[in-house]
């Protein structure tokens, strides 16, 4: 006796998708209103500080996504990685290991080469650059090519063991050649569908489907942003949606899981979609203005005479410095001794650039003057 279905995958034509068009049309003005807006003030900007708000853009989408698979990134290493790539000049650029060089290059070939088809050889290509050494962890798995389920079903689960609880079964390895030709001539379609709702789609469908032994959530999200990227119609990233992903993680796992297991009327899973969209463009509207305070804060001081090891510290302060600044601080991480450091510190006090924390407590501790910025 054949189980009940319970995966939208199980029913007939699944991937006929509809929706509430009043409701997700109200939504999707407000978020193309936002993007659009977003996009226009970025455009306005100077060279350099688009490049700053790019990298920083690119470094914070590929390290969250990875982080919402649970894999924590060096964020140096990948901004170097993205910067070299991309010519971007960098101070203090550092080395990359290979397996960050290739989702680096997933990244980038999805947002750099947007208008490009997405075909099963470019697919095999991110997923070669996610598993270069065909390993995930500590296990062997299927590289550039489809999974094939020699062990059982995929399955997404969580619990210890013997109290599993099974989230998602996705459609039989058997099924997943036909799938990816239907979603990949539907992604190339020339269809009336705006490509904003065509991400959310997209993000849900691939996902469904879950073709790959592992890297299917990173790759989802690559997809999205290839999207996301043609309704910008320009190569230049200037918000995260991997970055709000993993802010909401819970709420994406639990509108994911239930979309899953109901029908192919996805009404809620769109409105879910561009609302965490919309939360990513006032969120890198936040990120933007800490580039744009840095950018004012270099302008002023141009002329203004620093030494090296200034500079170095007023650039960590300035993109976000964990904790108190204290002297010693100051001398352990530009190697000087605590008299040089003290020195440093009292001619930028002089300066008016530092100044004293008024807390106070049982050491110092400086903070920056900074300049208002309005551009956003």
């Amino acid at each position: 006796m054949r189980r009940k279905s319970i995966y939208i995958h199980e029913k007939d034509n699944w991937t006929n998708f509809t929706w509430d068009e009043k409701l997700v049309s109200k939504e999707l003005a407000g978020t193309r209103n936002l993007q659009g807006r977003l996009m226009g003030v970025m455009e306005s900007l100077g060279f350099n500080l688009q490049n700053e708000a790019i990298l920083n853009t690119l470094t914070l989408e590929i390290v969250k996504s990875s982080e919402i698979e649970g894999e924590i990134l060096d964020s140096e290493q990948v901004r170097s990685s993205i910067s070299k790539k991309l010519g971007i000049e960098l101070a203090g650029a550092i080395e990359s290991e290979r397996h960050i060089d290739g989702i680096v290059e997933m990244m980038l070939d999805a947002t750099q080469r947007y208008a490009e088809p997405l075909t099963k050889e470019r697919l095999f290509g991110w997923h070669s650059a996610l598993f270069p050494t065909g390993y995930s962890g500590m296990y062997k798995i299927v590289v550039a090519d489809w999974r094939e389920d020699t062990t059982g079903p995929m399955q997404v689960v969580s619990g210890a063991m013997g109290k599993e609880k099974i989230h998602f079964e996705a459609p039989n390895s058997d099924r997943i050649e036909s799938e990816m030709v239907e979603f990949m001539n539907w992604i190339e379609s020339e269809n009336e569908i705006d490509p904003v709702l065509k991400s959310a789609i997209a993000h849900l469908w691939f996902v469904t489907i879950h073709p790959f032994d592992d890297g299917n959530g990173r790759i989802t999200r690559a997809i999205t942003e290839l999207l996301l990227t043609r309704s910008d119609n320009s190569v230049k990233r200037f918000y995260s949606m991997s970055a709000q992903i993993r802010v909401e993680r819970k709420q994406y796992y639990n509108i994911l899981e239930k979309t899953q297991k109901k029908s192919s009327e996805i009404t809620e899973w769109i409105i879910w979609f561009l609302k965490c969209l919309k939360h990513s463009f006032e969120s890198t509207k936040e990120l933007l203005s800490k580039t744009l305070i840095k950018a004012d804060f270099w302008n002023i001081h141009s002329k203004t005479i620093l030494n090296e090891r200034q500079h170095k510290m007023l650039n960590k302060l300035l993109d976000g410095f964990e904790g108190k600044l204290t002297s010693s601080k100051w001398g352990k991480i530009c190697k000087c001794s605590q008299d040089t450091a003290l020195r440093d510190i009292q001619d930028l006090i002089n300066k008016e650039i530092l100044q004293k924390e008024a807390s106070g407590g049982r050491s110092t501790n400086y903070e920056l003057v900074l300049p208002n910025s309005n551009n956003l």
